[in-house]
C-alpha cells in the first residue's frame, strides 16, 4: 500500500517555475527562481497527480493527505483535491503572510503512520515535496529500513533527493498531471 503526503504549496509553486522554463520565459530553472518567473497559468491536477503517483488510478492508496494554507472562501482547489482522494489539512498563514506549519506537520505525520501503521517489508511511503526540510524525517525512516520515495521537480533539494529510496521527477510528466489555463 502507499501512504501519499503532498506539500500543495511546494509543488505548485516549483510546477510554475518548470512551466515558465518549458515555455521560454526563462533560461533555466535558476533564472526563474533569481527573478521570480512563473507561468502564472500552469494548474496543478490533483486527479492527476493522485493517478500518477499510485501509478493504478489509486487503487493500492492507504491514505492521502494533501497539507496547505487556507485557501480564499471562493477557491475550488481544496474541493477538487478531495474529490481526488486526498485528505485535506489546512492552516492560516502567519501575520506576515507567510505559511507555518505545514512541513513540520508533514513530517509529523510521515512519522506517525510510519511506525504505526505502515509495513516496511510491502508498504511506501511517497511524499510529493523538495524542500530541505524534509532530510531528517526521510533519513530517519529510510535508515530504519521503510521505503520512501519522494517524486518532485528535477530541482529538488540535493540532499533530499540523495537520501530517499528513489526520486521521481516530475518534469517528464508536466502537463500529463497539469494543464495551462488561458
Amino acid at each position: 500500500m502507499l501512504y501519499l503526503y503532498v506539500d500543495n504549496s511546494n509543488v505548485f509553486i516549483e510546477g510554475k517555475r518548470v512551466s515558465a522554463v518549458k515555455k521560454s520565459y526563462a533560461y533555466d530553472i535558476q533564472q526563474a527562481m533569481q527573478r521570480g518567473i512563473f507561468d502564472n497559468e500552469y494548474r496543478l491536477d490533483f486527479g492527476k497527480l493522485h493517478k500518477f503517483v499510485s501509478g493504478n488510478g489509486g487503487t493500492n492508496i492507504a491514505k492521502a493527505k494533501l497539507f496547505g494554507s487556507r485557501p480564499p472562501e471562493n477557491d475550488s482547489l481544496w474541493n477538487i483535491a478531495k474529490q481526488a482522494g486526498f485528505e485535506t489539512v489546512v492552516y492560516d498563514r502567519n501575520i506576515a503572510n507567510k505559511e507555518k506549519k505545514v512541513d513540520v506537520k508533514i513530517a509529523t505525520e510521515m512519522m506517525r503512520d510510519a511506525y504505526k501503521f505502515v509495513d516496511a517489508e510491502k508498504d511506501t511511503l511517497i511524499l510529493v515535496a523538495g524542500d530541505g526540510d524534509f532530510v531528517s524525517t526521510v533519513e530517519t525512516l529510510v535508515n530504519d529500513d521503510f521505503c520512501v520515495k519522494i517524486y518532485f521537480w528535477e530541482h529538488i533539494s540535493q540532499e533530499l533527493k540523495t537520501c530517499c529510496s528513489e526520486f521521481v521527477s516530475l518534469d517528464p510528466v508536466i502537463y500529463q498531471i497539469g494543464f495551462v489555463t488561458v
